[in-house]
Order: C-alpha cells, then sequence, then structure tokens
C-alpha cells in the first residue's frame, strides 16, 4: 500500500472522527454523566464495533444490506429502537429523586456492551465504510479485501485514541458540573434527549 495514500487516509479519518456526530456525542454524554473511565469504556465499544463493519465492508456483506431494503431497515430500525430504550433509561433516572444530585453510574463494561451495540445497530456506518474505504486502495492488485482491512484497523486505531481524549476532557468537566446541587437530573434529560435524537436520526435514515 502507498505510504502517501496511508497518511492521506489518516488525515482525513482524523478530521471525520472530531467531527460532531452521534458517536463523539454519546462518548461525550457518558463522559460527563459517568466519569472519562466509562467514557473511555463507550469510546471502546465503539471502536470494536467498527470491527464488524470493517469486515463486512472487506468481504461484501455490506454491499448486501445496501441492496436488500429489508436487511436495511430491520438493521436500522433494531438500532433506533435501542436507543430510544436508552432514552426511556435516562429519563426514568432523571425523574427519580434518588438521582437529582448525581446521574446513576454505569458500569464500564455495561457502557461498553452499549458502545457496541449502538455502533453495530446503525447501517449508515457500514455504508460509509463502503463508500469511504474503496478510495484509499489500489485495485487490480487481488488483495482489495486485506487493504480495506488495514484501512479499518487504521481507522480504528485513530478513533480509540481521540475517542479517549474526549472522554478524559469531557470526565474533568463532568466532575465540576455534577458537584453543583441538582444537576443530574438535567444531565440525565440532557441524554435522554441526545439519544433520542439520535435514534429518530437513524430510524429516517435513507441510504
Amino acid at each position: 500500500m502507498d505510504l502517501t495514500l496511508l497518511l492521506s487516509f489518516l488525515a482525513v479519518s482524523v478530521l471525520l472522527t472530531l467531527t460532531p456526530g452521534p458517536d463523539i456525542l454519546f462518548v461525550i454524554a457518558q463522559s460527563i454523566s459517568n466519569g472519562r473511565k466509562a467514557g473511555i469504556a463507550t469510546a471502546m465499544g465503539l471502536t470494536t464495533g467498527l470491527i464488524a463493519h470493517t469486515t463486512a465492508a472487506a468481504l461484501g456483506i455490506t454491499a448486501i444490506l445496501y441492496n436488500s431494503a429489508f436487511a436495511f431497515q430491520l438493521v436500522k430500525y433494531a438500532g433506533a429502537l435501542y436507543l430510544l430504550y436508552l432514552a426511556y433509561q435516562a429519563i426514568k433516572e432523571g425523574a427519580n429523586p434518588l438521582t437529582t444530585a448525581v446521574p446513576e453510574k454505569k458500569s464500564p463494561l455495561r457502557l461498553y456492551r452499549t458502545g457496541i451495540l449502538m455502533n453495530v445497530l446503525n447501517p449508515k456506518v457500514s455504508l460509509f465504510f463502503l463508500a469511504f474505504l474503496p478510495q484509499f486502495i489500489i485495485p487490480g492488485t487481488g488483495n482489495e479485501p486485506l487493504q480495506m482491512m488495514i484501512l479499518g484497523v487504521i481507522f480504528m486505531i485513530q478513533t480509540i485514541i481521540l475517542f479517549s481524549a474526549v472522554a478524559v476532557f469531557a470526565g474533568i468537566f463532568g466532575q465540576k458540573v455534577l458537584g453543583r446541587a441538582s444537576v443530574g437530573k438535567y444531565v440525565n434529560y440532557g441524554k435522554a434527549i441526545l439519544y433520542a435524537g439520535i435514534g429518530i436520526r437513524i430510524a429516517l435514515a435513507e441510504k
């Protein structure tokens, strides 16, 4: 693979990762309400979910998802329902008098699993990888799937580094914010709005 092409891919990947979107907002929300370790666990979960999308794109499975209206609708509605469920849970936490001071802490393992599910159940990520990765491979070499897997690994490495850095800063900010009385419920309501917004966005997504 061409070094210049790889560096170009890395530069574009960094810009795309730092662009405000569902994943980075999800990391920020979890870091503020649950701390930087929880944010890093969420980031690791989201990054782990990229393994499925990279493999699917390399093996051509994503093309099947793109060409099958039923499969696309099934995955996107499953993702939307899962996020709306998370929104409902956040509203319950915000309405509970016991959590008005500090939001309920979630275990890193639970947030890791949540990150994986959120990413895997978003068909737009699969379609993005299907469109994005082939632009940086050298066609006609016979190892296009391997090239796509390498690009996917590079994308995942820079994602976990950047998301972890964001989690640390958001976690520090969250410690200061959550030190104020009765602010916890508003953090939970904010998360509920964020989750619902992402879920609706996925539900309305088109190919």
